[in-house]
């Protein structure tokens, strides 16, 4: 059986002088009109696959939001998924046409649907519009790998990253910068601020400690912890800041539990994270890394 295909894109949007505009490529090749997107290379993460291959075709930076649906057809005889980001244009350094892409149009929502050439970018472009305004993007860690319990003797507190951890903690730095943190903010907890101390050296960020995410002291209730860290995670939406956060699974969990009202498996690996998109303090559908 043949092996399926695994592609990302995304909905790029800006301000325009009548409200929203969103942009779709011209593929010279095919005749039709789409949304930009591309295949994954080897070992690529989807969300970076997407902002890299929006990029190409149409030479804009962006910052990506929020997570759309995804979209299955056949390509070439062989099943194909492609993952979808609203993304919000941030730079251009100014399209020129080629054998790939030859004209991106900048439209407004209505006539974007109108124009796309298939059924499936269609309902993509419809699931972005109904999305409520992005005001500030989150990118929520657990710390990265600290080999146990067991190979620490001092403070639970001060337990540090392991080799392994310091390899997954700068493989993570240049994924969560994605969303151009203007915050740092990390647990008490020593692996939580080591964990993060690759994309502070990345983006020339400090790190800020607070205990307001870390996890339940001796005769503290986890509820409490989760309440406090979820409080701090929405006045990010409310005050429209995009950030970094690091704390410890338990604490990731119960915030994200307590934000999205869902009793859902929240479980996060060591390293692995959540984008989270805010429209003031509500928080939208978060997305897995």
């Amino acid at each position: 059986m043949a092996s399926g295909i695994r592609a990302a894109g995304g909905v790029l949007w800006r301000p325009g002088r009548s409200g929203i505009e969103v942009c779709l490529v011209h593929r010279p090749r095919y005749g039709d009109w789409s949304l930009p997107k591309g295949k994954l290379e080897p070992g690529e993460h989807p969300l970076r696959a997407a902002l890299r291959e929006v990029a190409e075709e149409t030479d804009v930076r962006a910052v990506p939001q929020a997570r759309l649906p995804s979209v299955r057809y056949r390509s070439q005889d062989r099943p194909k998924v492609v993952g979808y980001w609203s993304m919000r244009a941030v730079a251009t350094g100014g399209f020129q046409p080629d054998t790939e892409v030859d004209e991106v149009r900048w439209l407004a929502v209505d006539k974007a649907v109108r124009l796309a050439s298939y059924p499936h970018d269609t309902a993509v472009v419809r699931a972005f519009a109904a999305l409520p305004p992005v005001t500030a993007t989150v990118m929520l860690v657990r710390h990265a790998d600290t080999g146990g319990r067991s190979s620490w003797a001092g403070s639970q507190s001060g337990r540090p990253l392991s080799v392994a951890g310091w390899a997954q903690a700068r493989q993570l730095a240049p994924l969560v910068a994605v969303v151009a943190p203007v915050r740092l903010l990390a647990a008490s907890a020593r692996r939580c601020v080591q964990t993060l101390s690759p994309v502070a050296d990345l983006l020339d960020l400090p790190i800020a400690v607070t205990g307001d995410l870390d996890g339940p002291r001796a005769g503290q209730s986890p509820d409490e912890c989760a309440l406090a860290a979820a409080a701090r995670l929405a006045a990010f939406g409310t005050a429209g800041t995009s950030a970094v956060v690091c704390s410890q699974g338990s604490t990731v969990s119960g915030a994200l539990g307590r934000l999205s009202g869902r009793c859902a498996d929240f479980t996060t690996a060591h390293g692995g994270g959540w984008l989270l998109a805010f429209s003031g303090a509500a928080l939208l559908t978060p997305d897995p890394l």
